[in-house]
């Protein structure tokens, strides 16, 4: 009985293991803020278990993505070792780890080493860096949109309109006293003239920060009359976050004020970011250092530049790219005084 218990309990816990596996996949994919991403690092150094567990999600989705490569409809060749069966010693964990990888399988971070460590070409670097859509209204405001986002314009020659449908956007404001600029997000209204400012909808509230300039945040079919004011004033390095549920709450919305820092950290989402799948080290470095002058990357191993890698990185976090490739492939760094970082084996 007490062999059963123990077993039971060691089962549980390595599922929860795995389900914490999962979920950093799926954060690492949509890119690590600078605290996500020291708290991620700190989770794997805290027990052996943990990078074992990402290695073995990584496993099976690679074996998973081997379809790719047997397409019968253009090959009469299948890949003889695709349905190879799998040791023992990991077939007891696969239906769990298939049940997790099918829930990011889109979003993992793979790194595996290559097939083929001696080739000499590397594969050419491609497009690799991935920003956020602008868009240009017809009135010269700009809006950038996170990932996901999308809005509505509607002018006319007395006012500007535009309605986020969903997500996040950052908005900048062609100044214009003589037609108010109005963001609609789900019954609530930003109004501004000339300023800038980021506008979040989740399934609980609207959260506005401005960074530039002022605005005034209003309920829907309000416009003319001053009763519909939810936040009179929002200025810049000011937040107000306003419940989606028509309630008394909402009228008592609360404004803080935020640092430099902080407004950063909220505006993380904008920074240009490198995507890369079953990409060679050598050209993700080389694309780290095409983007970051003053830190650059130098790889004194031959050995590691077919090493290949997967992810998305914020592409100024340099510091961040060498860590990972620290804790999760045994990488080692040096850093010089003047800032260059020196990779090997």
């Amino acid at each position: 009985m007490y062999k059963r218990s123990e077993k039971f309990n060691s089962d549980k816990i390595a599922q929860g293991i795995d389900a914490e596996a999962s979920a950093w996949l799926a954060k690492r994919d949509r890119g690590l803020t600078a605290e996500e991403q020291d708290v991620y690092l700190q989770w794997l150094s805290a027990d052996v278990s943990h990078a074992k567990a990402i290695k073995r999600h990584a496993a099976v989705l690679e074996r998973m993505m081997q379809l790719y490569a047997w397409q019968p409809g253009q090959s009469s060749n299948p890949n003889p070792d695709l349905f190879k069966p799998i040791p023992n010693k990991v077939r007891f964990k696969l239906p769990l780890l298939l049940t997790a990888v099918a829930a990011v399988l889109v979003i993992c971070f793979a790194l595996f080493h290559s097939k083929h460590a001696n080739q000499s070409v590397l594969q050419k670097s491609s497009h690799y860096l991935k920003e956020n859509e602008v868009i240009f209204l017809p009135d010269g405001s700009r809006v950038e949109l996170k990932e996901g986002s999308a809005v509505v314009e509607h002018f006319t020659a007395s006012e500007r309109r535009v309605r986020l449908t969903g997500g996040e956007a950052q908005f900048k404001v062609f100044k214009d006293a003589a037609r108010p600029f109005y963001v609609e997000v789900e019954g609530i209204e930003i109004r501004a003239v000339g300023t800038a400012f980021n506008v979040k909808l989740d399934d609980r509230a609207v959260e506005v920060v401005v960074t530039e300039g002022k605005v005034k945040v209003l309920t829907a079919s309000n416009l003319p009359h001053e009763d519909g004011v939810i936040v009179p004033m929002l200025t810049s390095g000011q937040k107000a976050v306003v419940s989606l549920r028509n309630t008394p709450e909402r009228a008592l919305s609360k404004i803080t004020p935020l640092s430099a820092d902080e407004i950063s950290k909220q505006l993380e989402w904008q920074a240009p970011r490198l995507n890369f799948h079953e990409t060679y080290l050598a050209d993700a470095v080389a694309e780290f250092n095409r983007l970051n002058e003053k830190r650059q990357i130098v790889i004194a191993d031959p050995a590691i530049n077919t090493l290949k890698i997967g992810g998305t990185f914020r592409s100024d976090n340099v510091d961040g790219f060498v860590r990972l490739l620290n804790t999760t492939m045994g990488i080692k760094s040096d850093a010089s005084p003047e800032g260059s970082i020196t990779l090997k084996r």
